[in-house]
């Protein structure tokens, strides 16, 4: 058997292996006990409901994540890659149109079969626990306007890296890394005003008792805000959340209607410090500086597999190209990701922990954070107990439990 085609096997396989032992741990590791930290938001009958919620979401997943990779494993050992390589070249175009169509066909194939999968989970699962307000019209233009915003950024993308690595020889993975880079920082600051508005309304947040409050504290804070909007979140879904997003004059701060409707003011003004933070502590620039490394490690990687006549063998094609070797070169890099996704969660955990002291220290009401963090969980039916080896792979967050007794501890010695 060809080596490459061993390896991308075996992590395919792993890979699905993994998933399965965890999910299945993290199902079990599922209390029936309500925790006595919770008593008094969760009633009994909503304490079941999360559970349900947890289980089905989970083998949902399980199912879905068994059929995609079925469907991968087959084509790859059938020759599809092949098959679709022919339909592209068919139409005789130079090195760069071939690849669009090369790619654009597998990320319509894609989106094909996982176009059931988000309905049912949208339809079904979200209906049934009272989550989903999404209609059929909103569902289908989020999936257009996804369609066509992933085929321009994800166009343009994708034909610079072709260019540079058939144009600028043995240096190509660092004008890719610097260009990609340069591309993702621009997309940070256009994304509040340009992309984000394409799927919600944002409206400045009106005058009030909330927008005073909040301004208060930012003042306090010395924290400039270009703007407060909130979101309509309920268009979609009943589930509560807030955000930062864009930098400088882009810098927005969206606060969800559903949050709104559900948090007092001091806890809203909680959940904004806690936003805060992140920026006082500097968490975003550190998240982007790894992003920025990984990037550049993925492309030297990627410079070394272009092209691999081995790695071509694997997936049963006639003849190489660099659209191609992109590709396939993305099952090899899974390990890597893997490896990267782990640090950088383990990173985002401390940095959750450091913004929740931030908030409770600064907005001098840690019981108020407290409260909103627990009406957060209650609210998005989150798992209280989830297992460790899930927190450890997946968690970018600190289980609940876990950041409300951080809290309180660092409450205490104050």
């Amino acid at each position: 058997m060809n080596i490459y085609l061993a390896i991308i096997l075996a992590i395919l396989i792993g890979h699905y292996l993994i998933d399965v032992i965890v999910e299945n741990l993290n199902i079990r590791s599922a209390s029936p006990d309500l925790p006595e930290e919770f008593e008094g938001f969760y009633d009994a009958r909503k304490y079941t409901q999360s559970q349900n919620y947890l289980k089905e979401s989970t083998r949902f997943t399980l199912i879905k994540t068994t059929i995609f990779t079925s469907v991968i494993l087959l084509f790859i050992l059938k020759g599809g890659f092949n098959f679709v390589d022919r339909l592209a070249r068919s139409f005789q175009l130079a090195p760069i149109p071939t690849g669009l169509i090369f790619a654009a066909i597998l990320s319509l194939a894609n989106q094909l079969i996982n176009i059931p999968f988000s309905a049912y989970r949208t339809f079904v699962i979200e209906q049934k626990y009272g989550f989903n307000r999404t209609n059929a019209r909103t569902f289908i233009l989020d999936i257009l306007k996804s369609l066509i915003l992933g085929a321009v950024i994800g166009g343009i993308v994708f034909s610079a890296i072709l260019w540079f690595f058939a144009k600028t020889g043995s240096w190509a993975w660092v004008y890719c890394w610097v260009a990609v880079v340069l591309f993702q920082l621009f997309l940070v600051f256009i994304a509040p005003v340009v992309i984000l508005p394409l799927f919600n309304k944002f409206i400045p947040l009106e005058d009030g008792e909330l927008k005073e409050a909040i301004g208060q504290y930012a003042a306090q804070e010395d924290f400039k805000i270009k703007g407060i909007f909130k979101m309509d979140a309920s268009r979609r879904s009943s589930k509560i959340n807030a955000y930062f997003t864009g930098f400088g004059k882009y810098r927005r701060i969206a606060l969800f209607d559903t949050l709104i409707a559900k948090l007092g003011i001091d806890e809203l003004v909680s959940v904004l410090a806690h936003e805060i933070g992140h920026y006082k502590k500097r968490h975003i620039l550190k998240r982007i500086g790894m992003a920025i490394l990984s990037c550049g490690v993925m492309f030297f990687i990627l410079s070394l597999f272009i092209n691999n006549e081995g790695l071509f063998t694997a997936f049963k094609m006639e003849r190489t190209s660099i659209y191609a070797s992109l590709f396939f070169f993305a099952f090899l890099y899974t390990p890597v990701s893997i490896f990267f996704s782990v640090f950088s969660n383990s990173l985002f955990r401390r940095h959750e922990y450091e913004a929740d002291a931030y908030a409770a220290s600064t907005s001098k009401r840690p019981e108020a954070f407290v409260t909103a963090l627990k009406k957060l969980t209650v609210e998005n039916l989150s798992n209280l107990t989830p297992h460790p080896l899930k927190i450890f792979l997946y968690y970018s967050h600190p289980p609940v439990l876990k950041r409300i007794q951080a809290i309180r501890q660092a409450s205490r010695k104050r």
